[in-house]
């Protein structure tokens, strides 16, 4: 039966996840959810942390240093824990570090790294439902797949 569908043969799902983490409930679910899923599939998994660089501004050059060690000792936490649950799934996991928009950090990962899907956390914050959320911006940059995880 011809369908006009063209389908790439040889490939049974991702190869690449990418996943955003932000120490949020949802986004540590959507960390274990992607390990699962990068497991299952036998997908390369990247977990990255971004850094915001907005919340800066402003803030004096002490606080701004206390704000850049908070976020250092925060990914250092996310890595750890990101790698030790990979480790518990036996899945290989790339973590990343990035500085700036969360948006555009993913983003620019995603699209460098060639990711067939990116997974984030839902927004915990209820004025993202009003200006829209990261995850609602990542869907409509129509560049890959992306699951939300509540």
């Amino acid at each position: 039966m011809e369908t006009g569908m063209n389908f790439e043969l040889g490939t049974d799902g991702p190869r690449t996840l990418l996943v955003a983490l932000d120490g949020s409930v949802t986004s540590m679910r959507a960390g274990a959810y992607a390990a699962g899923l990068a497991r299952r599939q036998g997908s390369r998994l990247i977990a990255v942390y971004v850094q915001t660089v907005g919340a800066l501004a402003g803030m004096s050059a002490l606080a701004v240093q206390a704000a850049r060690e908070g976020a250092e000792a925060t990914a250092a936490e996310l890595r750890e824990l990101a790698e030790r649950q990979a480790r518990e799934r036996g899945v290989g996991l790339t973590f990343v570090t990035r500085t700036g928009d969360p948006f555009t950090e993913i983003a620019a990962l995603a699209d460098a790294e060639r990711a067939d899907g990116v997974l984030v956390g839902a927004s915990e914050h209820l004025g993202h439902r009003l200006v829209g959320s990261l995850a609602v911006r990542l869907v409509r940059a129509g560049r890959w797949p992306v699951t939300v995880v509540p």
